[in-house]
């Protein structure tokens, strides 16, 4: 088996800690938080890396310039979004890299888990082959749970000879 580069056992009292922290964090942001259907998200004109220049510049060029401002424009509602996006833009930075963290863990202690299944169901095999008592049943058990690697066998088609 390859390096076990998670080999340090994350306590269970700290992943209760940040589950704890991250229901206290989603409590918090619960009473502002909206849900955008998919078709909503994919009809939002998006406010991103390259655009957050030219929304800071125009929001403050409006504050500088009310007369030009026109009439049908809420600035400060302006305002207010501008300091969420802002604030929820750093905010979605740090749970970005957090979540960056937690998936590559996981991702390798689970990896590493299913290597050394792996190896423990190989050599539960190469024992049953081998009639090494209580070998057999394991291997049987295991065996059934073993994921199917291969492509699937393709459906055999009707026979239409026979029709007229």
């Amino acid at each position: 088996m390859k390096d076990n580069k998670h080999a340090q056992a994350i306590p269970s009292a700290v992943l209760a800690q940040v589950q704890t922290k991250i229901d206290e964090a989603k409590a918090l942001l619960a009473p502002y938080a909206l849900a955008l259907t998919p078709v909503e998200r994919r009809e939002l004109p998006k406010m991103g890396e390259k655009t957050i220049g030219f929304v800071e510049k125009a929001y403050d060029f409006a504050r500088q310039n009310p007369g030009l401002v026109p009439p049908y424009l809420d600035l400060d509602a302006f305002g207010v979004d501008f300091a969420d996006a802002h604030g929820l833009w750093t905010l979605l930075n740090s749970v970005r890299q957090l979540e960056e963290a937690i998936d590559d863990t996981e991702m390798t202690a689970g990896s590493e888990t299913y290597q050394a299944a792996l190896v423990f169901y190989n050599s539960v095999k190469m024992a049953a082959a081998q009639d090494i008592p209580g070998a057999k049943a394991v291997y049987e058990e295991l065996k059934t749970r073993f994921p199917q690697t291969g492509r699937p066998k393709p459906a055999s088609k009707p026979d239409n000879s026979a029709s007229s």
